[in-house]
């Protein structure tokens, strides 16, 4: 036994040094290094400072998820995550405390085991929820983020910090239902979760578990997706009341149900830009997870008063039953034990087996179902388009119709602007030999006094030319005598006066 202790300390030892939480002081702005696990790096704003401490929660040297915790009500105001691939198994439950929320001067600085921080740290639990608040108390301690994670990434949720009291029946409904939102709804209409942002919650009410940890009213998770062009932003809720069914919300909605108003997403998870189309299939996820915790509910009522009673009486704190237990009770309870072990694994096993066989049936059903709706719609689809083709056509008829009718108008008249081609050419050889033969005598009439002009200028202007030929010429012969005669008569004068 000792060997064994030994072991198992040392095994917790080991895990508490691969998980490092680290305070963030007041003067830090944010959540340092793990603002990066909200949108647009900006956490919630509206909550007051006191009664709070913002934890960086680390593993393995990188930084894992941001909590807010009150110290007062000992359980967390909001965890923010992003979120995480699915991890191929379960880590083993190790709940671990956060040394430096109780003492702040403490030399642990790390996540540590209950058992090791009890011998080190001064005032243990006094600000912080401890494994001991849940012995007996018909509580668990419930994790506000539930979804498979790789190894030491899953390991880093089992802190206290990250829990709140779920009766049994709440927490297995809480994670069915955020599974389910989460592998069916969320993360495919999110790139896979590559850009989903998570911030889970818990609103405090009035009543504590052994007078110390609040037990909250309802559990919340908004999730915002920051995929460009294509975003959106949806909130759920779920009060801790067993009857109650997981809701969905507006994030907008959400932040009013919450304390102080808080504003979860800077600008509301850019809602001016969200993608309506997914936001619809995701409510469609939503309202089929919504309808299987109804039958799941449904069918926990049909089970029988004694067990369902012998079920809360095994919840309620020690104290509450001892007042009404007795020996007699006691020894009755000794012997009919093996009886109603024996009855509740034969119910059990009945109530697994026609579970089973609604499931298959209703898987069958679906698929049956799914099957006759492709049908319909591809027969519908294909007489809307065939309908559409036919409508088309005949649309199209008149619009065809006046083209051939304009095609064949235009044939006609290149026909008859050739034909009227033909006529003319034909009609135009003898009109114009008619007109040539019929101008004929006009013209060579017309020329008759033309050429007797030409004739008479031509006859005067040689006559002419006679004339002035003659007429020279007896004037040259005269000039020639008179010149002769002149020069006669002056040698005859002459020689008279000399004879004087």
């Amino acid at each position: 036994m000792g060997t064994a202790r030994w072991l198992a300390l040392g095994s917790l030892l080991a895990l508490a040094g691969l998980l490092e939480g680290r305070l963030v002081g007041d003067g830090e702005a944010g959540f340092g290094e793990c603002d990066k696990f909200f949108y647009a790096a900006t956490p919630p704003a509206g909550l007051p400072a006191d009664s709070h401490v913002k934890i960086c929660q680390r593993s393995e040297g990188a930084e894992r998820f941001a909590t807010l915790y009150s110290t007062r009500d000992r359980i967390p105001v909001y965890s923010a995550f992003r979120a995480a691939r699915p991890a191929p198994g379960a880590a083993e439950q190790r709940w671990l405390v956060e040394p430096q929320i109780d003492d702040p001067k403490s030399t642990l600085e790390e996540v540590a085991n209950e058992a090791e921080a009890v011998t080190s740290v001064n005032s243990l639990g006094s600000k912080q929820a401890l494994n001991t608040d849940y012995l007996d108390s018909g509580y668990q301690r419930g994790q506000l983020y539930p979804f498979p994670l790789s190894g030491d990434f899953q390991v880093a949720t089992f802190a206290l910090t990250n829990s709140a009291p779920m009766t049994p029946s709440f927490q297995e409904r809480w994670y069915m239902n955020l599974n389910s939102l989460m592998d069916r709804a969320l993360s495919p209409q999110c790139g896979n979760g590559e850009d989903l942002y998570i911030i889970t919650g818990a609103v405090p009410s009035d009543h504590k578990v052994k007078d110390r940890v609040t037990i909250p009213e309802l559990v919340w998770l908004a999730a915002c997706c920051a995929v460009p062009g294509g975003g959106w932003a949806m909130g759920f809720v779920k009060h801790t009341r067993d009857s109650d069914i997981i809701e969905d919300v507006m994030v907008k909605d959400l932040e009013e149900l919450l304390p102080f108003n808080l504003q979860l997403f800077q600008n509301n998870c850019g809602e001016t830009e969200q993608d309506t189309e997914k936001m619809k299939k995701i409510l469609e996820m939503v309202n089929q997870v919504q309808d299987e915790e109804r039958r799941v509910q449904s069918q926990e009522r049909s089970i029988p008063l004694s067990s369902t009673r012998s079920k809360r009486s095994a919840l309620l704190p020690p104290e509450a039953s001892e007042g009404t237990s007795s020996f007699l009770g006691k020894l009755m309870g000794f012997i009919a034990t093996p009886f109603s072990k024996l009855f509740q694994l034969i119910y059990y096993l009945v109530v697994a087996i026609l579970k089973y066989i609604v499931y298959f049936l209703w898987f069958v059903t679906k698929q049956v179902i799914n099957g006759i709706e492709s049908c319909l719609y591809r027969l519908g689809s294909a007489t809307i388009s065939y309908f559409m083709a036919i409508g088309e056509e005949l649309v199209s008829i008149p619009w065809k119709v006046l083209k051939v009718m304009a095609k064949v108008t235009r044939a006609v008249l290149r026909i008859l602007c050739c034909l009227l081609k033909a006529v003319c050419r034909i009609l135009g050889i003898p009109v114009r030999v008619l007109v040539d033969v019929a101008t004929f005598p006009v013209y060579t009439v017309g020329a008759v006094p033309i050429v007797c002009k030409d004739i008479a200028v031509g006859l005067g202007g040689t006559m002419s030319l006679l004339f002035d030929t003659v007429f020279g010429t007896m004037g040259g012969l005269f000039q020639v005598v008179f010149s002769i005669c002149k020069q006669f008569g002056y040698k005859v004068t002459f020689e008279n006066s000399g004879e004087l």
